[in-house]
């Protein structure tokens, strides 16, 4: 199947066809002038089940490029409200992101033996009816950043929307000053958000909020159609998969950085990469969107934050589901949370089961990193030697003794276990990537293709995409960051 000839589905069309413009306006993208793929996902185009071949026609590019023609596609804009900063801010939207369709995708692990959709959409393909007064489009810098993290996340195991491909232009975007056009195609099972059912319910429209938990049930969760607590069904799924998704995205220094309402994905997806980071040096004070004054999305209140979103969810499913079921449904967060967050990091420093007092063991460790300012990411990897020689983890440390002191409980916890040093070692690099898409990484992407050099991208990409591998090429990425990384900042324009 080549997607640029494939009759994408339209099922979300059909669903409100007979509400008119209600939850979405069909639109026209406008194409980037001049376009040049940068880059190609091809393992992802794998799992769809594209032609590899056509990721490298004209006909792609121009696709991508957001040059719409022909009866196969008929894209559309969909309308949300949302809490930011946890302000309500009214309506929002799809003010630069267009889904051509939904693409159907068998699944051998589906039961059903349905085919799963999977919405495809540009971002950067110019104005809809809720751009405001914006124009619709996305500069080089952070389209590379979304293209090279979503893929990250999904190779790290974490929820999250995809990328297929990502296109340059000679387009001109005026931001703080005169960019490059691009857009990123993104593709996701959905792309329904928390501030979704919040636009129906702040607005009085209790049917409209129906006919959204309608559709998600039957487009994602079909096998729960039939069933009369179902929409009860579809809030603690979303419970239960946001907790897991904000537990890997703390155990793997992941900050997301503009936690609103708009910005939660109703299945639980990672979703709109802006001011995003992981972690160099541990600190849980961190905050990475230079645009959060009040630390609001600080990395540290990302749990908690996670759950507020929740609730402001379920306020706007109050006419579908009970109080009490409601209430039920949000107590499932916190535990889910800390079970999730404590076998992960269980499993970093080589634990074949969480028992109760690794509690504090994981918690002393987490505070000689902050105090030491031990870089996160390079630490766990090398964790995976320990043994009765530790110069080389030691000296990561400028509190020697303090580690010491640590690493003599951590010795006696990992010799009650079965493992030999060896398949600890293999457990512990399993699951501690070796890479993660740094600030400064992104950036070295990011400057070189502003000279129209993308080999940087798809280097990235390709290390990416296998993360807890060792990449003899890409050794460079592999140490601490360099001087010129502390002052990088990205804000809610990146």
């Amino acid at each position: 199947m080549k997607l640029h000839q494939a009759k994408l589905q339209h099922s979300f069309f059909d669903t409100f066809k007979h509400r008119g413009d209600l939850h979405l306006s069909q639109v026209s993208p406008s194409g980037l002038q001049q376009p040049v793929l940068v880059s190609a996902n091809r393992q992802l185009a794998n799992e769809l089940g594209l032609d590899p071949d056509c990721l490298d026609s004209e006909a792609f590019l121009q696709l991508m490029a957001g040059h719409i023609t022909g009866e196969h596609f008929n894209p559309i804009a969909l309308v949300y409200s949302g809490h930011q900063f946890g302000v309500w801010a009214g309506q929002l939207g799809d003010g630069r992101a267009i889904t051509l369709g939904e693409l159907p995708v068998n699944a051998p692990s589906d039961a059903s033996g349905k085919p799963i959709l999977w919405d495809i959409q540009l971002k950067g393909a110019g104005t809809t009816p809720y751009s405001r007064f914006a124009d619709g489009r996305a500069v080089l810098r952070s389209s590379i950043r979304e293209y090279l993290c979503s893929e990250a996340m999904h190779n790290l195991g974490i929820a999250t929307t995809r990328a297929l491909a990502l296109v340059d232009s000679q387009t001109q975007v005026y931001r703080e000053e005169v960019e490059s056009g691009a857009t990123v195609c993104r593709v996701a099972q959905s792309h329904i958000r928390f501030g979704s059912f919040e636009h129906f319910h702040y607005r009085n429209q209790p049917e409209a909020v129906k006919a959204l938990a309608d559709y998600v049930i039957q487009r994602n969760f079909p096998e729960w159609q039939n069933e009369d607590n179902k929409y009860r069904l579809m809030l603690e799924n979303c419970v239960l998969k946001t907790a897991k998704m904000i537990a890997q995205w703390q155990a793997v220094g992941f900050n997301h950085g503009v936690m609103n309402t708009d910005n939660m994905s109703i299945i639980g997806d990672t979703i709109d990469y802006g001011p995003f980071g992981f972690f160099d040096s541990y600190d849980p004070e961190h905050i990475c969107n230079h645009s959060d004054t009040q630390g609001r999305y600080s990395f540290k209140n990302q749990p908690s934050v996670g759950l507020w979103n929740l609730n402001a969810l379920a306020t706007a499913l109050t006419s579908l589901i009970s109080n009490s079921d409601l209430v039920s449904a949000l107590k499932q967060y916190e535990p889910e949370y800390l079970n999730q967050y404590r076998t992960i990091m269980a499993s970093k420093i080589g634990l074949e089961q969480y028992q109760s007092d690794d509690e504090n063991l994981i918690n002393q460790l987490l505070e000689l990193l902050q105090i030491n300012k031990v870089d996160y990411t390079i630490f766990f990897r090398s964790l995976a030697d320990f043994s009765t020689n530790n110069i080389d983890i030691r000296d990561q440390f400028i509190d020697r003794e303090g580690f010491d002191s640590w690493a003599e409980k951590y010795r006696i916890r990992i010799a009650q276990q079965k493992l030999s040093a060896q398949q600890r070692k293999q457990r512990m690099n399993a699951v501690n990537p070796k890479y993660v898409l740094r600030n400064y990484m992104a950036q070295a992407a990011i400057e070189a293709a502003a000279q129209g050099d993308y080999s940087e991208v798809n280097l990235l990409l390709s290390i990416l995409q296998s993360p807890y591998d060792e990449h003899p090429q890409a050794q460079k990425y592999a140490g601490p960051p360099p001087d010129w990384a502390d002052q990088l900042a990205v804000s809610c324009s990146s």
